[in-house]
């Protein structure tokens, strides 16, 4: 299995642990183009996770799994001969943090969570299940950053369309045939696999996990992935735990938002 990362700058900041970077369910490295340039002196690697972006596919559509992607991440610190880095992690990129911390705690030195947590709300797993593994319906790029806008105006209100075009060109492969997705869509087989095996884990154990490592949690004020309910829990469960809400912003925040870049810079700070 081959995958693609990003690392264009392999010294970094002298005896600070790397940032790698792990994208949501059917994302790549590109989602944290708008935090990169906010990141200066600090080595920051960018990994496509397996089926997504411009890693390879896999064969088994059964890998496409929170253990066997966390397994991944150990194998490319162990390619880079990386001790330990702080993980930022984007919604599934979060639940494969928060796994590598109860199987692999001693490679973080920090971890950052982007909207998500050890619960997510069933009304958040029907939205992402209505999109997920199926092309869009619009064929072009226009089309679809106008049907993206719309939709995604209520949680996210004051993101000009310039954002919302840049996203689906960069998210969205233009063909003869219309619009292709940049990641298998039989991630959405092995998500229904998943569901059908049984009810899902208690994640609170492996978020638990993080007690002792430097930690933080973004969440979206409107999003509909991390509850207000579970990011107070998060809290309640973890006091050590830096948290911060952004407003006007759903499921996921950019992570160029001032409040957002806040505590990522104070936990790049902690770490050692």
């Amino acid at each position: 299995m081959q995958l693609a990362y990003d690392d264009p700058d392999q010294t970094g900041m002298e005896g600070r642990p790397p940032l790698l970077c792990l994208a949501g369910l059917t994302r790549d490295g590109q989602d944290f183009r708008y935090l990169r340039p906010h990141i200066r002196g600090h080595r920051v690697i960018t990994l496509d996770a397996r089926g997504r972006g411009r890693s390879q596919y896999a064969e088994d559509i059964h890998s496409y799994s929170v253990p066997r992607e966390a397994q991944d991440v150990i194998e490319l610190l162990d390619h880079l001969n990386i001790g330990r880095v702080t993980l930022l992690g984007t919604s599934r990129g979060g639940l494969v943090a928060m796994a590598l911390a109860a199987l692999h705690k001693h490679r973080l030195a920090g971890v950052i969570l982007n909207d998500v947590g050890p619960e997510i709300p069933a009304d958040g797993i029907a939205r992402i299940m209505a999109y997920v593994g199926h092309r869009p319906v619009a064929k072009t790029h226009e089309q679809a950053a106008s049907v993206l806008a719309a939709h995604m105006a209520p949680a996210f209100p004051d993101v000009p369309m310039a954002r919302w075009r840049e996203e689906v060109e960069v998210f969205y492969t233009q063909t003869q045939d219309g619009l292709a997705l940049r990641y298998d869509a039989r991630l959405r087989d092995a998500l229904l696999a998943q569901a059908a095996a049984g009810p899902p884990p208690d994640l609170w154990p492996l978020f638990q996990s993080l007690r002792e490592v430097p930690s933080g949690v973004i969440r979206g004020g409107n999003s509909d992935i991390l509850s207000a309910d579970t990011y107070q829990k998060m809290q309640r469960h973890l006091p050590e735990l830096l948290a911060v809400e952004v407003p006007d912003r759903g499921h996921v925040p950019f992570l160029d938002e001032p409040k957002s870049l806040a505590l990522i810079h104070r936990i790049l700070e902690i770490v050692q």
